[in-house]
């Protein structure tokens, strides 16, 4: 595979690769939502999510996470749940409106963590928290139970309840951190380091 180097960091690598494909799928998902393709749209979505899983496990794995990467991850991530929720609305509103509360909680920390980001440095938190990262495969086994399976109130507390979590200990990291870096495990060994 041929290098590209940008700021110094490879940033031609499969984990990469990955999540430009999310990126690229996302027209293509959205345009299937709008037009009521469910089939489609469930299926392209469940690819996505599962791209999501492996671009992360092999950048640590194989030791190939960037700034670059850690940036487009977090920009396909934000579109790839933005069609998952909006086939949420679309398709399955109907189980999910009586416990919609959560939901708009956990959209409000959302919202709340990149205003601060974008205030305090400029760009997209490409943080990689533990409790964002184990939010996030959780979030998509929700999603991809939702859509091939069904609805399942627990699995939507856990899923949407952990994501709350995860938001609010990325806003406390965010007023923590100095500058926004890949490696930080959590707002517990930032305040461990310091000490």
């Amino acid at each position: 595979m041929k290098k590209i180097i940008i700021k110094g960091e490879n940033v031609l690598n499969v984990p990469n690769l990955l999540s430009l494909y999310r990126l690229l799928a996302f027209p293509v998902i959205l345009f299937m939502a709008l037009t009521g393709r469910e089939d489609w749209f469930v299926v392209l979505l469940c690819i996505s999510l599962v791209s999501d899983v492996l671009d992360g496990n092999i950048a640590r794995f194989f030791k190939l996470q960037t700034n670059f990467g850690a940036a487009l991850d977090n920009l396909a991530d934000i579109f790839t749940y933005a069609m998952a929720l909006l086939g949420l609305f679309l398709f399955k509103w109907n189980e999910i409106a009586p416990h919609a509360w959560l939901l708009y909680l956990f959209l409000t920390m959302f919202i709340l963590s990149y205003i601060i980001a974008f205030y305090r440095f400029g760009k997209i938190p490409g943080l990689h928290l533990y409790t964002a990262v184990s939010a996030g495969y959780i979030q998509g086994i929700f999603f991809f139970v939702l859509f091939v399976f069904g609805f399942y109130p627990w699995m939507y507390y856990l899923a949407v309840g952990w994501g709350v979590v995860a938001y609010i200990e990325k806003i406390f990291v965010l007023l923590w951190l100095d500058d926004i870096r890949i490696g930080v495990k959590g707002l517990y060994w930032l305040m461990r380091k310091k000490q």
